[in-house]
């Protein structure tokens, strides 16, 4: 054998062994103990279509989130001119790309300008106007300025859900953007999916407030409430009849503490009321703000308001130092167990809502992956039996060929963790009708040549050679196709991609080296005067 048909088959069994130790976790159903380290582990992953599971498409309410950028805008203009000591009548969002500041003279809103405009340099400060003896100025966010939270805020959630999913313990979720503002969500195999989407479409905005008690909530009415405070209801079950029943508090608009400052939240039990309830850590920045909120207003309660409603709002007794706290409820452990994951995993920069749901049930699946299996079958069988009839031996290199594709292509799926899924399986079939196309090419082109009185191993060059421009060319192509799919492609499109892209150029091997290896060691081994084509 010579040197160049040595390394070329070594190069194929060494694709062929790599191929089937990665595809061995798929095929033996228990590994031996001894298969550790560094061998792999993983099986193919399957699509939604394939072992069933849910499919959720969001839509991220961005322009909440631009509102809330200009809330946090709003409360740190205040904190900021209250440590300048410039006064001010009010503060407050103005519209939906606004914020508008009340002040009291001339000379003060100069110094607010100077101010602001080195604090927000990115946001539009318009001319100053006076009303009712008042002078107003308003802060403007800019198109630009709000498309660009808009972005970040589906970004954001987008991270968000997928801690939130990768904390639930959901094997080989898809998660990813789509469009403008749409987040597509598949979950593979999922046993519970409607506390899954419970727990994905939860904005987890948690805050502390301090309950204003000059106002009697029973009997308030919004024409009653201060601007600086708002009427929530708080929650509570009746341990002995399970009667849910509903309170009303006014609490201060403004959060003294948010969830942004936790590092930890885990579920505890109560040994005194056998209850679980939330334990939460705050960072170094939330420990000392905590430890000074609760120091100035001991005797006071402290509602902690999740998504606009009050899970418990405590008397402080005394000065809390350390960075802890608790959040108790009539909690069952599932839902403070969900509760703890949403709080760990940050809260939504804005509210999403489900626009599509469509859950796959795993006896689907499985219906799914036969017919795809047996149509494959089928395809490969009739693809067999015409190249042996046509090409005769030279048919049956094609085949040998058409096999080694499969198997380093499952090797791939397998090594790279991609995901089959049924339009995968697809393309898997069409691979094999590329494979044979290919070799067609070769054939056909070895078959004019030895027309014109070529000898076989000048036949068979030639052939190879006056081929290949046109099987790379067609593949290439091909390939680009390929890539656009995946690119802009979502979920079963992206699966057929992948599968598509990968065949694409384990068959450029395949065609172009593989089987004329075996016609190269068959001509090196003695005088051949006649190829069986």
């Amino acid at each position: 054998m010579s040197k160049g048909l040595t390394w070329r088959v070594s190069l194929i069994l060494l694709f062929m062994f790599m191929s089937l130790l990665y595809l061995t976790p798929t095929l033996v159903p228990k590994l031996p103990s001894w298969w550790k380290g560094i061998l792999p582990k993983d099986k193919i992953h399957l699509g939604l279509d394939l072992q069933g599971g849910t499919h959720l498409v969001m839509e991220v309410e961005t322009l909440k989130a631009v509102e809330g950028s200009l809330d946090l805008i709003a409360t740190d203009l205040e904190d900021t001119l209250n440590a300048e000591n410039l006064r001010f009548k009010r503060i407050a969002k103005a519209g939906g790309d606004r914020v508008q500041l009340v002040l009291y003279d001339k000379g003060t809103a100069e110094n607010v300008q100077k101010l602001v405009k080195k604090k927000y340099p990115e946001l539009e400060l318009l001319p100053a106007f006076d009303e009712g003896g008042f002078v107003n100025l308003q802060l403007r966010m800019t198109e630009k300025e709000a498309q660009d939270r808009k972005d970040k805020s589906v970004q954001q959630a987008l991270e968000t859900i997928r801690n939130r999913i990768d904390q639930f313990g959901v094997s080989e979720p898809i998660i990813q953007r789509e469009g403008i503002n749409h987040i597509v969500v598949q979950l593979p195999g999922i046993k519970d999916p409607k506390r899954a989407i419970e727990l994905i479409g939860k904005t987890a905005r948690l805050e502390f407030k301090l309950v204003d008690e000059n106002i009697n909530a029973a009997t308030a009415i919004p024409a009653t409430i201060p601007e600086d405070d708002e009427l929530l209801m708080e929650k509570r079950v009746d341990p002995a009849t399970g009667a849910v029943s509903e309170i009303p508090l006014v609490v201060k608009k403004k959060a003294m503490i948010t969830g942004e400052l936790l590092t930890d939240a885990q579920v505890r039990i109560d040994s005194q009321f056998n209850q679980p309830y939330v334990a939460i850590d705050f960072n170094s920045t939330g420990a000392k703000l905590f430890d000074q909120v609760t120091a100035a207003n001991v005797g006071k309660r402290f509602a902690i308001v999740l998504d606009n409603n009050i899970y418990s709002a405590p008397v402080i007794r005394e000065r809390i130092s350390g960075g802890s706290a608790q959040i108790s409820g009539s909690f069952t452990e599932k839902e403070a167990a969900d509760l703890a994951i949403v709080l760990r995993a940050g809260s939504l920069p804005a509210p999403v809502k489900i626009i599509q749901n469509v859950t796959v049930g795993p006896s689907l699946g499985q219906d799914s992956i036969n017919k795809g299996l047996f149509a494959g079958l089928v395809g490969v069988a009739l693809v067999v039996v015409f190249m042996a009839i046509y090409y005769k031996l030279a048919g049956l290199v094609a085949n040998m060929g058409m096999v080694l594709n499969i198997v380093y292509l499952m090797g791939a799926l397998a090594a790279l963790g991609a995901t089959l899924t049924l339009p995968g399986i697809a393309a898997i079939v069409l691979l094999v009708g590329m494979s044979v196309d290919s070799n067609v090419l070769i054939f056909e082109r070895i078959r004019e040549e030895l027309r014109l009185g070529k000898t076989p191993k000048a036949g068979l060059d030639a052939g190879y050679d006056k081929a290949f421009l046109t099987i790379m060319d067609s593949h290439v192509t091909t390939l680009i196709t390929a890539a656009v799919l995946f690119q802009f492609g979502t979920g079963p499109v992206k699966g057929f991609a992948v599968s598509l892209s990968l065949g694409i150029i384990i068959n450029l091997f395949t065609s172009l080296l593989a089987t004329k290896v075996v016609f190269d060691f068959a001509l090196s081994r003695g005088k051949v005067k006649r190829l069986s084509i």
